[in-house]
């Protein structure tokens, strides 16, 4: 690893406001067999030059690896996902150099080795790509942003959902959720949103399925997520990329026809 890679790994795991502390710092270096050269220095030059002198003696990057998978553990992170996964795109962008990404349980997985910047950061915001490529709708990035960034497809999915029942609550200034919600806004005897005029039996059939469609949505995506743990719900980016689209395209009806 070169010392260019080292400094920004370092500057990263003991950021100022978002990294580890002193107290921390003091703990898991010796910890992942590292020597705590510099403990009264800044903390990510104590940490840089921790990793600087195990290159230098060792001639392999292996323990400065196992700093990371001790820091990085997921379990240290329960309530603090968005640090965690922001912490992790940011690592990843510099582990793509050296041809590692460290994945969601903290495990570092071989890539093919990035040669350039542009590169490095396409490849940490692949998914985003893909979902602009398929014209996704804008609202999808107002609710889950920091989501797409981190390519977390299961609670990319789950803000994209609440997505929907945000929007149609905002059109209709109910407080209601879920099956209430969609059953309350396109009532056909007194809709609060509708998709088409609902003059012929097939504009009202098409309501009908286009609720049901929000519904379907809601009860196979949104609250499976709610009620499962990533661990045992598990979303493939293939998966998450058509989600996305049917989310979208509820979206954009929304927006083409709504009264």
């Amino acid at each position: 690893m070169d010392s260019g890679t080292m400094e920004a790994l370092a500057k990263i795991l003991a950021d100022t406001g978002q990294g580890l502390t002193g107290t921390e710092l003091s703990k898991f270096i010796p910890e992942a067999g590292l020597k705590d050269i510099e403990p009264s220095n800044t903390k990510w030059k104590r940490l840089y030059n921790s990793f600087v002198d195990y290159q230098n003696r060792n001639k392999n990057s292996n323990n400065i690896l196992t700093f990371i998978n001790l820091t990085m553990k997921p379990s240290r992170y329960v309530g603090q996902n968005e640090k965690f996964e922001t912490t992790r795109a940011e690592l990843n962008k510099r582990l793509s150099f050296i041809g590692l990404l460290l994945n969601e349980k903290g495990i570092f997985n071989p890539v093919s080795t990035a040669t350039t910047i542009t590169e490095a950061e396409q490849r940490v915001n692949r998914f985003k790509s893909k979902l602009e490529n398929r014209n996704i709708h804008s609202k999808i990035y107002e609710y889950c942003n920091a989501e797409l960034i981190t390519e977390n497809y299961f609670h990319s999915v789950f803000e994209a959902a609440k997505s929907i029942a945000e929007e149609i609550r905002k059109r209709t200034n109910l407080t209601l959720d879920g099956a209430e919600l969609i059953d309350k806004a396109f009532a056909i005897s007194s809709p609060l949103v509708k998709i088409n005029s609902l003059q012929t039996e097939t504009e009202e059939s098409e309501h009908k399925g286009f609720s049901n469609l929000i519904r379907g949505v809601f009860g196979m995506f949104r609250n499976t997520t709610a009620h499962s743990p990533k661990i045992v719900w598990t979303i493939t980016e293939d998966e998450a990329l058509d989600i996305m689209t049917t989310i979208s395209f509820i979206h954009k009806k929304l927006n083409k026809n709504s009264h």
